[in-house]
């Protein structure tokens, strides 16, 4: 037997191929298929599943072009409706897969039709669990993205979600493995650990969801300080759901080459311009209005959490990074590219607008001189590290509705844990008319080091908004 986890960092998110006898299954693909394809080539073995844990909403699965590339059935557990041929399995059906199998294990909770799937070796032992977006390490699936105002609530399916938890996965053995859909940084859970992989003895000794507490307990822990989820969201539900164009005709439709002035024009026409270049080439130089979201960090997800679905977008790449800017859109649901500016910002023809990028120590000066602003765009949590004294706090994804609340004729030093979310926000708030503007080169990481700088402790900064 092969197993190997294929996790796509951008999008904290992991899918897996199990090969045995030349019969592979593939869980939770991405969008972009090929590498499945080439697995199962470079093996000589033929796809024969598909196994889905539920619809997902952070990102469009590979499902159905893996289905019609390759003829493998595609399964989901119960409750599943969608608009396309799938097998809609029961709980505990096996599915063999050369020498060993699979049981598909109904753990409704994080959605009604969440399923784990539990995979028994040569021997029949079990020896894995891939548990999609019911267990994670160090947390669960959050219980509030399949509400439905009337018929179920998010204390109705945290409910659910314990249930599945103690009749389905903690009554396994405590070195059976336990493969996740997501890592840190996905927006599935609310504090998932840095690993991506464990086991359920572990998980029972340190997930704090898995602790010796009450049905009751459980459902105020896990629906506790949920923020909202981003808007794309629902859009990828509805395209898992109800079907998608093939990610090959939407790359070739979106990387269109476009002269400068044509990007302009589309831009007065309410055109989105995303700068998907690193923090410190766009503060050198940017096309005024821009929007800079590296391509080199979570890139898709804070697309997803700062710019509507339905907006028509063009890139701003480094050269040859076109496709996989576009690539990483299509992972998420955003198909509205209208194309990419030609030559880069080096085709742009007006005076390019730039912004501050000061170290650590610049800044801890700027601050003691009181001569600013103090914007905090960090998560809730990372505050309990510590913030600057003083400090102003909005949560980067709540800047576009928050920004109105800071003033636009004062400077603004803007820090995060390491500088790629506070250069977002800089050009968030550039593009919407602030001109005075310092980014934290390295954040609050190198911040915290600065001796002369007022550190505090504690859940909010002095002045939360």
């Amino acid at each position: 037997m092969k197993l190997e986890q294929l996790y796509t960092k951008c999008l904290s998110e992991a899918a897996y191929y199990i090969e045995s006898e030349d019969e592979i299954a593939i869980i939770d693909p991405l969008r972009d298929i090929d590498v499945y394809i080439d697995m199962a080539r470079k093996a000589g073995g033929t796809i024969k599943y598909i196994f889905e844990t539920h619809f997902h909403a952070d990102f469009v699965s590979g499902h159905l072009d893996l289905a019609r590339r390759t003829g493998a059935k595609i399964i989901y557990g119960p409750n599943a409706d969608a608009k396309f041929d799938f097998h809609q399995a029961e709980d505990g059906e096996v599915f063999p897969l050369g020498e060993v199998s699979f049981t598909l294990l109904h753990t409704p909770g994080h959605t009604m039709e969440s399923s784990c799937y539990l995979l028994k070796d040569e021997n029949g032992k079990n020896h894995s669990v891939f548990t999609g977006d019911t267990l994670f390490v160090g947390d669960v699936g959050r219980p509030d993205l399949a509400v439905k105002s009337g018929e179920i609530t998010k204390e109705d399916l945290a409910g659910n979600l314990y249930d599945s938890l103690h009749t389905k996965l903690l009554p396994l053995e405590g070195d059976v493995l336990v493969y996740p859909g997501h890592g840190a940084g996905s927006s599935c859970g609310k504090n998932i650990g840095t690993e991506t992989s464990s086991t359920i003895g572990e998980q029972k000794q340190t997930n704090y969801a898995l602790q010796n507490i009450s049905r009751e307990q459980f459902i105020e822990e896990v629906t506790d300080g949920l923020l909202a989820p981003p808007s794309y969201f629902f859009t990828d539900v509805m395209m898992n759901k109800n079907g998608y164009e093939d990610i090959d005709d939407v790359i070739e439709r979106n990387l269109n080459p476009m002269s400068y002035s044509e990007v302009i024009e589309a831009q007065t026409k309410g055109v989105c311009l995303l700068d998907t270049r690193q923090p410190s080439d766009f503060a050198k130089g940017f096309i005024k209005g821009s929007i800079n979201i590296g391509l080199k960090g979570q890139y898709a997800p804070w697309v997803g959490a700062l710019i509507d679905p339905e907006s028509t977008l063009i890139l701003i790449t480094d050269k040859d990074s076109e496709k996989e800017a576009v690539t990483r859109l299509a992972r998420v649901g955003y198909e509205k590219v209208q194309g990419f500016l030609d030559g880069g910002v080096d085709a742009a023809e007006d005076t390019l607008c730039k912004i501050e990028n000061k170290s650590a120590a610049d800044v801890t000066q700027l601050i003691d001189e009181d001569k600013s602003t103090i914007l905090d765009v960090r998560k809730p949590g990372e505050l309990q590290n510590g913030f600057v004294a003083g400090s102003t706090h909005i949560r980067l994804q709540e800047l576009p509705q928050k920004m109105s609340s800071l003033n636009k004729e004062e400077s603004i030093v803007v820090y995060c844990a390491g500088g790629y979310r506070s250069m977002i926000a800089c050009s968030l708030l550039a593009a919407n008319g602030f001109n005075s503007l310092i980014n934290t080169d390295g954040g609050y990481a190198k911040l915290s080091k600065e001796k002369l700088l007022a550190v505090s402790y504690g859940s909010s900064c002095s002045r939360e908004i």
